[in-house]
């Protein structure tokens, strides 16, 4: 069975390419619907949860029920995310590596760590604005 120990991206955007082509879908995935897609499949994602403290969304994933939904609309986030990359040429990993690059220097560990504020109001503002 797969799992993500042994499972690359490449192999998951390879059986991704295999499914769409075989149902012809390729005329269907232009990147404003596969972002749409993205999009809806996180909404849904949300919508697990909608209403309910944190400590009860906590709890609503012990449920396996709550559980396995979750885990298949991840999977149908992710296999849009993935099939977006497919058809616009993004490398995934590069992408988030970079990204991540990015985050860190707008997120320095001394002035964010354990702080849910946006990076932006750690920044020190220019001399001679308000």
């Amino acid at each position: 069975m797969q799992n993500d120990r042994t499972t690359t991206i490449q192999d998951l955007k390879t059986a991704l390419a295999e499914f769409v082509q075989n149902r012809d879908w390729q005329k269907f995935h232009s990147p404003k619907n596969l972002a749409m897609s993205i999009s809806i499949e996180a909404a849904e994602l949300m919508e697990l949860f909608q209403w309910l403290a944190v400590e009860e969304s906590l709890i609503a994933l012990k449920n396996n029920h709550t559980k396995k939904m979750a885990e298949k609309e991840i999977a149908d986030i992710l296999l849009y995310i993935l099939e977006f990359c497919n058809t616009t040429g993004i490398d995934l990993a590069r992408a988030t590596f970079a990204k991540l690059e990015e985050n860190s220097k707008k997120y320095p560990v001394l002035v964010c760590r354990g702080k849910p504020h946006k990076y932006t109001r750690y920044r020190p503002k220019n001399k001679g604005t308000a």
